[in-house]
């Protein structure tokens, strides 16, 4: 199944073409990789399909929907969640109360029962934080959960924000550069982890630099340069591809 589909996604900054006719596909149960230098448009395209920016023409197709003009919060309720290059985390909130943010769209209970505290809203609370609480485990967060975000290493900070995307309960979860931050030793244990989303029927989409990560965990990797796709393919077949060296990789990172 095509979990998400661009055709001819173009996006221009003034006189600056960010991207010039792109199209993607990402299938269900899978890990796909957006690679590319600085500048070439993964970013941009990130944040076209998650509403984050209007596109100049195209389509983009959601889970069967045609969402290219929906906001961006209509798509997170549709089940895409991502994470930020530049992170976006709440400064002032513990990483519990971070993550906890994500569940909300899961909830029921109105302003009115919320105000009263109601049995119901209680019990919503209670399973908010539960969920919150095994996302930290998962991501190592556990020491910090009681921690305001914004006094916590740079690394840390990252994983609170990929907990806050995957309490959503995505169908399809953005990362872009995830083990920006990172540690090698944190890197590999992230690799890990997004490869065992897939076990959980969520489907990966990231950016990412980190050419090891890249080529351990994914299925597929898709190659921007100057706002074009140049090559998608299996990780071996893009590291073996002329045009993705040259434009990227260089030869000893191919070899590597």
């Amino acid at each position: 199944m095509v979990v998400l589909e661009a055709s001819d996604v173009r996006k221009s900054f003034g006189g600056v073409k960010a991207l010039k006719g792109v199209d993607v596909t990402v299938q269900e149960g899978t890990i796909t990789a957006l690679i590319g230098p600085n500048g070439s448009g993964k970013t941009t395209l990130f944040n076209l399909l998650s509403g984050v920016l209007p596109m100049d023409r195209g389509q983009i197709t959601f889970l069967g929907h045609e969402i290219g003009h929906w906001p961006a919060h209509k798509r997170a309720a549709l089940g895409m969640a991502r994470t930020f290059q530049n992170l976006q985390i709440f400064q002032e909130m513990t990483v519990l109360e971070n993550i906890m943010a994500g569940g909300f769209r899961h909830t029921t209970s109105g302003f009115l029962a919320g105000g009263f505290s109601l049995p119901r809203v209680r019990g919503e609370m209670k399973s908010l934080r539960e969920k919150a609480m095994v996302l930290a485990s998962d991501l190592d967060l556990t020491p910090y959960l009681h921690k305001h975000a914004g006094e916590l290493p740079f690394g840390i900070q990252r994983k609170v924000e990929i907990a806050r995307a995957l309490a959503l309960e995505p169908r399809l979860l953005l990362l872009d550069e995830p083990a920006a931050g990172l540690t090698t030793k944190e890197t590999l244990a992230l690799g890990r982890f997004i490869h065992g989303l897939k076990e959980k029927g969520i489907t990966v989409f990231l950016v990412e630099h980190d050419m090891d990560l890249v080529m351990g965990i994914s299925d597929w990797v898709i190659v921007l340069n100057f706002g074009q796709k140049i090559y998608e393919g299996t990780p071996l077949a893009v590291k073996r591809e002329r045009a993705v060296i040259k434009a990227y990789l260089g030869e000893r990172r191919a070899k590597g």
